[in-house]
């Protein structure tokens, strides 16, 4: 039994691996080695927890960077996203029957049988929830699913921004995928069957964007037009550029803040249900202009100004991606900027409460110092949590003090756009 993880530490430092940690979290020495004692501490724990000689698998799903399309997925609309190189990775192993077994450093253990697949009401809002969710939608699509053990280390700070719920899903998809199928699932088809486990089992109305970053890896442009989204892969390199993608978390908390979230894309569901249609996409920003008398007699101006946003967004997220297919970074940052303003403006989801705005001042502090060289926005959800950073390499000490110095130690998140999504290690047979 020890044999056999042995083998796998050995194949950690095989020429393989070596080559694929690097390509997911960096080329530096000092990434390379801080990952490597990760696996070797994470495997030492697996042994020591499961006790198991079964084969070993090494699975690894990254967080997601939402680059351009706030809030516009849920409505059919324009998304352009990345993998973040931060990611949530497990040590797992095929178990006996149906039970899943999982320990994930910080959160409780966790224990189900998959005998029974019914959504539980208890269960909304929990880990067990989303593994449920995950196994039932691949059954129901006429995959292979089965117990495990699994040992799960994250470096996607749950409440960062960065999708810890997203990247954990995917992670799942994925489990399932190479212990019991193929190993060969559509990236598309991974990300759907994560979001059907959010929406369904854990019972949060999020759209799309999330799972298909994490599950398509790399720099996406994203149509939600139809059940099946158009995906076009970004070839750009930001560092070459000198500029580092940073991530302020302004430790805001998340919590009893799924009505505001949920309430986004419902107003704007509201203005496409007075033209007959269920999502934004499906109404011409013409016949949306031309009705605007009507509307405000029907529905709420916030639900009037985050329509105004959406059609807007759909706009810029074009125009960054002219841009950066034309190299013209100058373009690509106005856009941005002007992403982070329609959002505070429009679609409002900078803060939920007055007296609490930890995003509006890591915004003023960001234009400060960003202005005229750089760029900034609101990231992902809002509300709470986190801004998105285009910031020169030349600047980027003095950025991370500031903001630290507001917002605490570690505040700020220094990211590589990772060039793969879910992946199983190649250790040697």
């Amino acid at each position: 039994m020890k044999a056999n993880y042995e083998r796998v530490k050995s194949g950690l430092h095989s020429e393989k691996v070596t080559e694929q940690l690097k390509k997911l979290y960096g080329n530096s020495d000092a990434v390379l080695n801080t990952q490597m004692q990760r696996y070797e501490k994470m495997l030492s724990r697996h042994e020591s927890v499961f006790n198991t000689d079964a084969t070993i698998s090494v699975i690894s799903a990254p967080g997601r960077m939402e680059i351009g399309g706030n809030h516009t997925d849920h409505n059919h609309g324009l998304v352009l996203a990345a993998s973040a190189s931060l990611d949530t990775m497990a040590i797992v192993s095929s178990g006996t029957g149906m039970l899943v077994e999982v320990r994930s450093e910080g959160y409780p253990e966790i224990q189900l049988d998959l005998s029974n697949l019914s959504k539980r009401q208890s269960e909304e809002g929990t880990t067990t929830a989303l593994i449920r969710g995950v196994a039932s939608r691949m059954k129901e699509l006429g995959y292979n699913i089965g117990g495990f053990q699994a040992t799960i280390h994250s470096t996607v700070v749950s409440g960062s921004g960065l999708s810890s719920s997203a990247a954990f899903e995917v992670l799942v998809v994925a489990i399932f995928d190479h212990l019991f199928n193929s190993g060969n699932l559509d990236f598309k088809l991974c990300a759907q069957i994560g979001q059907y486990a959010e929406n369904v089992y854990f019972g949060k109305p999020s759209g799309l964007l999330d799972q298909m970053a994490s599950a398509a890896g790399g720099l996406v442009a994203v149509d939600f037009c139809s059940d099946t989204p158009e995906v076009t892969r970004m070839d750009f390199d930001f560092a070459e550029k000198g500029y580092q993608i940073v991530v302020v978390n302004t430790h805001g908390s998340h919590a009893d803040l799924t009505q505001d979230y949920a309430a986004i894309p419902k107003e704007m569901k509201e203005v496409a249900a007075f033209f007959n249609q269920s999502f934004l996409r499906d109404v011409q920003e013409a016949d949306f202009r031309a009705a605007l008398p009507c509307l405000r007699k029907k529905v709420s101006d916030r639900s009037i100004l985050r329509a105004l946003h959406f059609y807007q967004e759909n706009h810029r997220v074009e125009k960054e991606t002219e841009a950066l297919a034309n190299q013209n970074l100058a373009a690509f940052f106005d856009a941005i900027i002007e992403s982070g303003r329609s959002s505070f403006m429009y679609l409002q989801n900078v803060y939920a409460h007055p007296n609490e705005q930890g995003l509006s001042i890591a915004l003023a502090l960001a234009e400060e110092l960003l202005r005229g060289t750089g760029a900034w926005r609101v990231h992902g959800g809002g509300f709470a949590g986190t801004t998105l950073n285009f910031v020169p390499d030349t600047l980027v000490d003095r950025f991370v003090q500031t903001m630290d110095s507001v917002f605490g130690s570690q505040s700020c998140y220094i990211l590589k756009i990772r060039p793969e999504g879910a992946v199983k290690l190649l250790l040697p047979e």
